[in-house]
C-alpha cells in the first residue's frame, strides 16, 4: 500500500471515529412525578413520597406545600420519580412550575449519576374515561 492510500484510510477512520464520539445521545421519554429528593430518596421519608410529612401535617398539607417546603428549607433538589426509580434533574428551574404534578419528560440520561438532562418537560395528563352522550 503506497502512502497516499495509508493517510487516506488514517484519515477516514478519524473522521469517522470524531463523528461517532460526537454524537449525540438519544432522547428518551420519562413519565413520573415531580418530587423533592428529600422525601424521594428517604431523607426523612420511610415510604419514598410524602405519606408521613402529609399525616405530620409538619410540612403542609399536600405534596406541593411538602415539597416546596423540603427544597426551601431542607435544602432539597426536584427530582421525577418512577415507580421505584428517582431521577435527578439538570433543569431545575424547567421543572419548578411542575412540582407535585405528573409529566412526562424528554432527554437524555446521564446512568451513572441518574441524571436526566431535560430537553423537554411538559404535564402529563390524567387519564380520562369519556362516558357515551345519552
Amino acid at each position: 500500500m503506497n502512502t497516499v492510500k495509508m493517510f487516506t484510510l488514517v484519515c477516514l477512520f478519524m473522521a469517522a471515529l470524531t463523528t461517532f464520539t460526537l454524537a449525540k445521545p438519544a432522547s428518551s421519554t420519562f413519565f413520573g412525578e415531580i418530587a423533592d429528593s428529600q422525601c424521594a430518596l428517604n431523607v426523612h421519608s420511610l415510604t419514598r413520597s410524602h405519606q408521613e410529612m402529609l399525616k405530620s401535617k409538619s410540612m403542609g398539607g399536600t405534596s406541593l406545600s411538602c415539597s416546596s417546603y423540603c427544597i426551601r428549607y431542607l435544602g432539597g433538589d426536584l427530582v421525577l420519580t418512577s415507580k421505584s426509580r428517582v431521577y435527578r434533574l439538570d433543569h431545575q428551574d424547567l421543572a419548578q412550575k411542575f412540582v407535585a404534578e405528573n409529566v412526562k419528560i424528554t432527554g437524555t440520561l446521564d446512568r451513572k449519576s441518574s441524571t436526566i438532562h431535560i430537553e423537554k418537560i411538559e404535564l402529563q395528563m390524567p387519564n380520562v374515561v369519556k362516558r357515551p352522550t345519552p
